[in-house]
């Protein structure tokens, strides 16, 4: 901004005023850049997470037993009282989760590892000497766990190559003095090495 010099002033004086500087933010990606890492890479870094081990179970419309071991289980919401967990398209048991209305997330127990390595096998009966009760929905609740939830599948999300399973908790028991079954780095554990 500056003042002139009129015939009786003084000389002409100037300040310089800034104009605000707007930086305008990036556009949104509308998508992920490609990742710049192998599959196999992916799945050792997610093998860094210890998680327990679950076995979900249900009852197919025919009556069939389905299970099967997953530690892609989750707390969601405690109100409504929501968890979840995650299956691969490719798994036998799709259909039986996809078009059942309910289902059982078992917590396995320490003692239990070789539960969890007979759900997770293929081609042998998964049930084949395995003690449970019937949930009020029907889905096998496994004698022994750690806890168990019975869920009705309120919503499923296709996601990659899983689907999401979000189940709503109808009724849940655990056992207080129960040591849990930990999966980490490809390995199951009793308890994590320091």
């Amino acid at each position: 901004m500056c003042r002139g010099r009129d015939n009786q002033g003084p000389p002409a004086t100037c300040r310089l005023v800034a104009a605000p500087i707007v930086i305008a933010p990036a556009p949104p990606a509308t998508q992920a850049r490609k990742p710049t890492f192998s599959t196999p890479e992916f799945r050792s870094a997610l093998g860094m997470f210890a998680t327990g081990v679950t076995i979900v179970t249900a009852r197919a419309a025919d009556g069939q037993l389905v299970g099967l071991t997953a530690n892609s289980f989750n707390s969601v919401s405690l109100a409504p009282p929501l968890v979840l967990w995650s299956l691969s398209h490719a798994s036998s048991a799709m259909a039986a989760f996809s078009q059942g209305t309910h289902y059982a997330v078992n917590i396995l127990a320490a003692d239990q590892q070789a539960l969890a390595m007979q759900f997770a096998s293929r081609g042998v009966d998964r049930w084949a000497g395995v003690t449970f009760a019937e949930g009020a929905s029907g889905a096998p609740l496994i004698a022994g766990a750690a806890a168990s939830f019975e869920c009705f599948s309120r919503s499923r999300y296709v996601e990659g190559d899983h689907t999401i399973f979000i189940g709503e908790v109808e009724a849940c028991t655990h056992r207080a003095d129960a040591r849990p079954l930990l999966y980490h780095g490809g390995r199951f554990y009793t308890e994590l090495p320091l």
